[in-house]
This record gives structure tokens, C-alpha cells and sequence, in this order.
């Protein structure tokens, strides 16, 4: 199948959230290896690991087989929702629409996007503090307020320029700049575990079997889970007869093998820093314990490592706004999207005193409706084998998908019910003195260990599953399912038989 215009390494895919014909479908499942490999490549998996030791008190080998479990685990996850992507060709937040309706998709498309832009503001600061911190090594350059605006300039123009060009060229740069940063960040790596005190590690004890059900779930949901409502936007350009299995594998590995390692050095230094756990700048914390001399691919191995994570969050982001209505060019979205964040770390970093805090204790918020979306987007995909292209681009009162009013309400009062019970186990804290919000189950065993999400998951995709069955629109709109309606050339229609 020859390579479409639109989707050719180098050239500005012009494609928005409509699907993708099955005539420009084209490649493997092997390049969401190399997606969501790139996509956690970054140094920064090493304080999830010390956290295992520091705060759930297991040994190096728990922590190991926690950081297989719930990194494979929830990048599964990830490969298995992008099953609608390969089926739709659409983003997932457009997919969304044939569960929700096309009203009621707009609250998870919102939360969604809201979400994307406070980790992608987090990515950006994080990223000129390396940047700063590397000109500051290698050539005595101090900090001051015009060199920290420009830093940020040269982050976010690297990531309007990945970001900008489009599908194709993200999944050249995730291949190659993968072996790049990879082999910087095995040189710190390298260097970092020599520095380990191996007879504390060796003599620590085991750790309750408890702490290692939390922490597998604190690495799901600190990973993959975040990046569930993401996998069909770049699933989206693989031919239909791409096996699902072979996604899932393929997503599973890509992220599993990165985080394990980096998961699992990072429960080895917490042995010797266990300060490495609740740092609130990462990059300085790991970057402090490295002679001048290691500091320098460390740093650029940090400034790759959030940039090949940043430019994926920033693709779907511009793809998120234009399902929530916002009309523009998918590049426009995208550099939205960017001035947006530019905002935010001007922000973060000149004015601000303590943001970060608060900042990501908002974004712990946001998880809770992401992960009831999660549930029943799951559910959905179970039971469909099929969307409607043009009914997912209608939003009027004659799309396929408008069930009653807009809503599907099956799916709406599943997911509603998910984030409020999710909230009675959440606490959003910056500090034990600074309590924003404490649900009243949010001291449970549950709650307290972080477990919130597997609930809030759960009801929503348990809810959802019975009343999809009570509700006479949904019912309808199941039986109503048939294959792809897209006029194929008999080459193609063979193919994806």
C-alpha cells in the first residue's frame, strides 16, 4: 500500500480527528513500541522506584517484580484501548463520542484536555531547569530571567516542530531519537548503580505483601494509566488487520522495558538517598548525587528524555481540543496548545512561589474523571466491533450517536457516579498541613495507600456494563453496528478482510 501524502516523514499531516481511510492506512504494530518506549525513556521513572523503598518499604527484588507488574500491566492497558483506534481510525477522545454521545462526550474531552496541559506545563519547566542546569555545568552560564525565557523557547519550539509536523514524523523521531537518548541515559545508569551500597541493599528486609499490591498500583497509575486515553490517537494510522494482540504486546513492552529498569534503579539509590523519593525537583535531586563531569549527558539525557514525552502529550492535546469544538487546523491546536504551556512555565518558574505543589495536586484531581472514562471506554470496546465515520463527525441532532439529548446516559451516569465515589477515597494535599480536598474514605486502607483509582475504575466499567443494557438508545445503537462503511478498491477491501 503506498505511503498517503498525509502521513509521510517530514511533511505537515493536515488530517484533524476525521477518520482515516482504510486506503491510508498503513504499518505495524511495532512502532507502539517505539511510541510508548520513547514516551518513558525519561530519567525521571528513577523516583517512582525510590519511592517503593522509601515510603511502601519494600526490598530491591519486591520493587522489581512490582515494576514488572504494573508497568507491563498498565501499558496493556494502553495497548488494548488503542484497539479503537486501529477499528475507527480516530483519535480516542473522538471515539468517545459513539459512548458518551456527542454532548456528553464534552465533559471527559475537557477533563482530558485540561489534564494534557498540566503535564505537558510540567514537562516544559522541568525541561528548562535541565536545559538551565546544563548551560550552568558545561559552559558557567548562571540563571537569570532572559536566559530562562529562552530556555523555554528552545523546549517548546522543539516540541512545535515534532509536534506540528504530525503522526508520521513523531513515529521517525520516537524510532531514532529512542537509540540517542537511550544510550545517554545507560551511561547514567551505568554510572549510577556504581555508586549504589549494595550491602544495604542486600540486607534490607521484605516488605509486607500489602505494600506490594499498593505499589503496583501506584506504578499503574503513576504510568500507563495516564496515558490510556492517548494509545488510539497513534493506533489510529495502522491498517485494520493489524492483530489487537500484537498491540497490546507491543505497547506493553515498549513502555515495560524502560520503567522496569529505571524503576528498578531507582529503588538501588533510594538504599543510599532516600530523600531521592519526595524530591520536588527530580532532576536537581539525581543531579546533585553526579560528579560536573557525568552531570552533562545526564542533563541532556533529561532534556530528551521529557522532550520524546512532550511532543506525544502535545499531539494528542491539539487532537483533544478540536473534539471539544474549538475549529481550527490541527496545527493551529497545536500551537494553541504550546502558548499555552509557554504561559504556564513563565508562570511556574518567574512567579510563583510554590507551584509545583499545588499544581500537581490539581492534576491528582483531574485523574479521578480520566480514570472513570477509563472504566467505561473499556466496556465499550469490549462489546463494539465497529464505528460510524460520519456519525463520529456529525454533531447534530441527526448523528448516529445523539442517543437522547446528546447524552448517552448509560455512559454519563456510570462515569458520574465512578468520579464521585473515586472522590470519597482522594485526598489532594501539598503538604499534611495544606489539605485541599479530603474525601471521607480518603483514610482508608484504600485511600490511604493510593488505591482510589482501581475503585473508581471499577465501578465505572461495572455500572456502565449493567445499565448499557437498560438503556434502549445504546441497545439500538449496538444493533444498528456493522462493518466500516468506506468504499474500498477490491485490494484493499481483501486486505482487511
Amino acid at each position: 500500500m503506498a505511503v498517503s501524502e498525509n502521513d509521510r516523514v517530514g511533511t505537515v499531516e493536515t488530517r484533524g480527528i476525521e477518520p482515516v481511510p482504510d486506503t491510508e492506512r498503513q504499518g505495524h504494530a511495532g512502532q507502539m513500541f517505539w511510541t510508548w518506549f520513547a514516551a518513558n525513556i525519561s530519567i525521571l521513572g528513577l523516583p517512582l522506584g525510590a519511592a517503593l523503598v522509601s515510603f511502601r518499604g519494600l526490598n530491591f527484588w519486591q520493587a522489581a517484580i512490582v515494576a514488572v507488574l504494573g508497568s507491563f500491566g498498565s501499558f496493556a492497558l494502553v495497548g488494548a484501548l488503542s484497539i479503537g483506534g486501529k477499528r475507527g481510525g480516530a483519535p480516542a477522545l473522538t471515539l468517545s463520542r459513539a459512548v458518551f454521545g456527542v454532548r456528553g462526550n464534552a465533559g471527559p474531552t475537557l477533563v482530558t484536555w485540561l489534564s494534557r496541559l498540566g503535564w505537558e506545563t510540567i514537562n516544559t519547566t522541568t525541561a528548562a531547569f535541565a536545559l538551565l542546569a546544563l548551560l550552568d555545568v558545561a559552559f558557567g552560564i548562571k540563571r537569570n530571567t532572559v536566559l530562562t525565557v529562552v530556555c523555554l523557547l528552545v523546549f517548546i519550539g522543539c516540541t512545535l516542530l515534532i509536534s506540528g509536523l504530525g503522526h508520521a514524523t513523531i513515529m521517525w523521531i520516537n524510532k531514532w531519537a529512542t537509540y540517542v537518548f537511550g544510550v545517554l541515559n545507560l551511561i547514567v545508569i551505568a554510572f549510577l548503580a556504581a555508586t549504589v551500597d549494595w550491602n544495604k541493599v542486600f540486607s534490607a528486609p521484605v516488605g509486607p505483601a500489602s505494600s506490594m499490591v499498593v505499589g503496583i498500583g501506584m506504578i499503574a497509575a503513576g504510568t500507563g494509566i495516564g496515558w490510556a486515553n492517548a494509545g488510539a490517537d497513534y493506533a489510529r494510522y495502522l491498517p485494520r488487520k493489524v492483530p489487537g494482540g500484537r498491540l497490546v504486546a507491543a505497547s506493553a513492552f515498549g513502555a515495560g522495558i524502560p520503567l522496569v529498569v529505571l524503576i528498578s534503579l531507582g529503588s538501588l539509590l533510594a538504599a543510599g538517598e532516600p530523600d531521592l523519593a519526595s524530591a520536588s525537583d527530580p532532576v536537581s535531586a539525581i543531579n546533585a548525587m553526579l560528579p560536573s563531569w557525568m552531570s552533562i549527558p545526564y542533563l541532556i539525557a533529561a532534556f530528551g528524555g521529557l522532550l520524546l514525552s512532550n511532543h506525544l502529550s502535545v499531539y494528542s492535546a491539539g487532537l483533544t481540543m478540536i473534539t471539544l469544538g474549538i475549529r481550527v487546523r490541527r496545527t493551529l491546536a497545536v500551537g494553541l496548545d504550546v502558548v499555552v504551556t509557554f504561559a504556564g512555565g513563565i508562570y511556574f518558574i518567574l512567579i510563583a512561589q510554590d507551584f509545583y505543589g499545588p499544581f500537581i495536586t490539581f492534576l491528582t484531581l483531574l485523574a479521578v474523571p480520566i480514570t472513570a472514562w477509563v472504566g467505561v471506554f473499556a466496556v465499550d470496546l469490549m462489546v463494539r466491533r465497529s464505528y460510524d465515520s460520519d456519525a463520529l463527525m456529525n454533531v447534530g441532532r441527526s448523528s448516529r450517536y445523539w442517543f437522547r439529548g446528546g447524552f448517552a446516559w448509560a455512559a454519563m451516569i456510570a462515569w458520574a457516579v465512578a468520579i464521585v465515589v473515586g472522590l470519597l477515597f482522594t485526598e489532594a494535599s501539598t503538604s499534611a498541613t495544606d489539605v485541599w480536598f479530603s474525601g471521607p474514605l480518603a483514610h482508608s486502607w484504600i485511600g490511604s495507600n493510593g488505591l482510589g483509582w482501581v475503585v473508581t475504575l471499577t465501578l465505572a466499567a461495572g455500572i456502565y456494563a449493567l445499565l448499557r443494557r437498560l438503556d434502549g438508545t445504546v441497545r439500538q445503537e449496538a444493533s444498528e453496528q456493522r462493518p466500516q462503511q468506506q468504499v474500498l478498491p477490491a485490494a484493499a477491501a481483501q486486505e482487511t478482510s
